[in-house]
């Protein structure tokens, strides 16, 4: 190559990368957001999630876009996390959209109502059939989006200071329970408490509450449930999936480069695999502890299981006539669900069933 040429492509070359370097920059700019959790730090998995978010936005981004999480009470109290991010006070929750149905109902529905989804077909109905898309354009009222970041698998039904064996044992009893169950529960006598994760021991401890549900057996064990009630009931069957999300202001999200708008889906995407595989590594060694230790392992009888989704179709019911929103969106994950068990019983269920009674043969 000629000097001549050689000096005329160099300063053309750096010419283009004068020009280029500023373009990447102003793509991928220094941001940092704050994100507040409704769970307390002691919780790893539940509360982890946020963090196992948060470090793989860093990843994505090359450690330009930092989220900065805060446990419950840090910012917010553990319920008002939502609000939070819907007022700008944060930029970004990781909560469970159902602790907001005070405000509306249908935010149950995208996170798990009684009878709804487990947690393979959530997903599925989330993010293939327009869940997410259906859940965007209500949440968008709160100006906020979400996408799922969480899923904990069926929960247990809680725990209890007497046993349960008939509909008439729930009349009066003060029962912590989040979301659209309580309301279900209600119609059966129950006196519903939503209370944030970290404070229900002391009101269980303290005979504020008679019962309290919160995840499962990992969870439960860390929070001590197991020295203030004996009996564990089972299953959650208000809870068989439960989505948790993170969400992000709107106008804040809306302002941010599509590569990191693109970083918040996919880490969302990753930490909702994460925490259900992580709660499905440490359920089993935890509810061996428990029940080595004394915990009484009970069932809910067919009779309550019964009386409970008559409630819930009633329920519905009485939401629909008056809620478009929560309407558009029940029907379409009711029928959802149609399919999904009409599929399950063929394949899923035969092969788990099996598999468990040859388990329990030996």
């Amino acid at each position: 190559m000629k000097r001549r040429d050689f000096l005329k492509t160099s300063v053309t070359g750096a010419a283009v990368a004068a020009v280029a370097s500023p373009a990447i920059a102003q793509s991928s700019p220094e941001i940092k957001w704050r994100l507040t959790s409704s769970f307390p730090k002691s919780l790893d998995t539940i509360y982890g999630g946020a963090e196992y978010f948060a470090k793989q936005v860093a990843e994505l981004t090359d450690n330009k876009f930092q989220i900065q999480v805060f446990a419950a009470g840090e910012i917010v109290p553990a319920l008002q996390a939502l609000d939070a991010t819907s007022n700008g006070t944060v930029d970004a929750a990781h909560t469970v959209s159902y602790y907001y149905v005070g405000k509306d109902p249908t935010y149950a529905i995208f996170a798990s109502v009684p009878f709804g989804l487990n947690a393979r077909m959530q997903n599925s109905w989330l993010y293939q059939a327009g869940g997410n898309e259906l859940a965007n354009e209500f949440f968008k009222k709160a100006n906020v989006i979400g996408f799922p970041c969480g899923n904990t698998g069926t929960q247990m039904g809680g725990w209890f200071r007497k046993e349960i064996k008939t509909v008439a044992d729930l009349s009066g009893l003060k029962f912590r329970i989040g979301g659209i169950a309580g309301q279900v529960l209600q119609k059966l006598g129950v006196v519903p408490q939503q209370i944030g994760g970290g404070d229900i021991y002391p009101a269980l401890e303290k005979g504020t509450i008679d019962a309290a549900e919160w995840v499962g057996p990992y969870d439960d064990e860390k929070l001590g449930f197991a020295k203030v009630a004996q009996y564990y009931y089972y299953p959650g069957f208000w809870e068989g999936g439960p989505t948790v999300h993170a969400f992000f202001n709107l106008d804040k999200y809306n302002a941010l480069p599509k590569s990191y708008q693109a970083a918040l889906f996919n880490a969302s995407n990753s930490a909702n695999t994460w925490m259900l595989a992580r709660y499905d590594m440490q359920n089993p060694a935890a509810i061996k502890r428990l029940v080595a230790a004394g915990t009484q392992l009970r069932p809910f009888s067919d009779e309550v299981l019964n009386a409970a989704l008559t409630a819930t179709n009633e329920l519905w019911a009485e939401i629909s006539a008056k809620n478009a929103d929560f309407k558009k969106a029940i029907d379409a994950m009711l029928a959802y669900r149609a399919d999904q068990y009409l599929w399950w019983r063929v394949a899923e269920y035969t092969n788990d069933t099996f598999m468990i009674r040859s388990r329990t043969r030996g």
